[in-house]
């Protein structure tokens, strides 16, 4: 059992663990977001403040998923169209 966690760890540590990037996902930085997607998202998530972005593409339709953090420390997120439509909130 002693040799055992250390494998699982070890495992977890190569093999990753939580939620990966995909590879038709590019990071953006917050300042070179469309201003339409910026907007949308503070508009949906408001007091947020956001630190990380990423571009998806899913079947042709390319998205951004922009993620911060609210003032009670939960993490947030909203995928928003370039032009500014709201397709999903967390």
């Amino acid at each position: 059992m002693r040799r055992i966690v250390p494998l699982v760890a070890t495992l977890a540590l190569v093999i990753g663990c939580g939620e990966g990037r995909e590879e038709d996902e590019t990071v953006v930085p917050i300042d070179q977001l469309p201003p339409a997607v910026l907007k949308a998202a503070q508009e949906k998530l408001p007091g947020v403040t956001f630190d990380s972005a990423w571009k998806e593409e899913e079947d042709g339709q390319v998205a951004y998923e922009v993620r911060g953090k609210a003032k009670d420390g939960k993490i947030r997120d909203a995928k928003v169209t370039p032009d500014g439509r709201v397709l999903e909130v967390d």
